[in-house]
């Protein structure tokens, strides 16, 4: 019903926004990282979700159309409505869950309120055939990039790179199966594989102070 609303923040709640448009205050549900982004006064435009339920009717909003995309991606999967979705998008944001699911990253998941371990595993074996490894990367480090952030988006090109490298491991099978054997080339192969080495990026992250 609204693709986007674009008003002057005039409140700001635990959990929600109001935007005036035109003299008309809409409240809009929103992650609870996006309110620590916004104040009195500012001039915001945020894509919007409108949920119809027999008991109620809600708006809920996001800065970029990327967001919105994934949460409605979360409402795809069997046991998450629209408060579960956001509290997700409220503990990480689109990019942190892609990387998440593609990543098996469990625990991250499960850190979104009233999203327990297996709500969490549900989320990524429901989404993960959705999700595309290299356009994940690729949204990290544009996203990374208009934040001034250069060190992400080059930590994520050499995944990329590494992605070739599983493509000419690919190519290359009959020439080492001879010298390594099926086991070792396996080895060799996994230890390429670009989600393998996003899993050992991500803890190297979790694990520095």
């Amino acid at each position: 019903m609204y693709a986007y609303i674009k008003g002057t923040v005039t409140g700001l709640g635990s959990d929600s926004v109001v935007l005036d448009n035109n003299g008309i205050g809409y409240r809009i549900s929103v992650p609870g990282t996006l309110i620590d982004e916004l104040s009195i006064g500012d001039e915001r435009k945020l894509y919007t979700y409108f949920s119809v339920r027999e008991d109620a009717m809600q708006l809920f909003g996001f800065l970029r159309e990327d967001d919105l995309e994934v949460f409605r991606l979360l409402l795809g999967v069997s046991g998450i409505g629209p408060k579960g979705a956001l509290g997700v998008l409220g503990v990480m944001d689109a990019d942190d869950l892609r990387l998440a699911v593609l990543s098996d990253d469990v625990a991250a998941i499960a850190k979104a309120p009233g999203i327990g371990k297996k709500t969490a595993q549900k989320v990524i074996l429901e989404l993960r055939d959705k999700l595309d490894l290299e356009d994940a990367l690729t949204k990290k480090s544009e996203h990374a990039a208009e934040k001034g952030d250069r060190s992400v988006p080059h930590i994520y090109k050499v995944l990329r790179q590494e992605a070739v490298k599983q493509c000419a491991l690919d190519c290359i099978w009959v020439n080492v199966e001879e010298d390594l054997g099926i086991q070792g080339l396996r080895e060799l192969k996994f230890a390429y594989h670009p989600e393998y080495l996003l899993r050992k990026f991500i803890a190297t992250e979790r694990e520095e102070p």
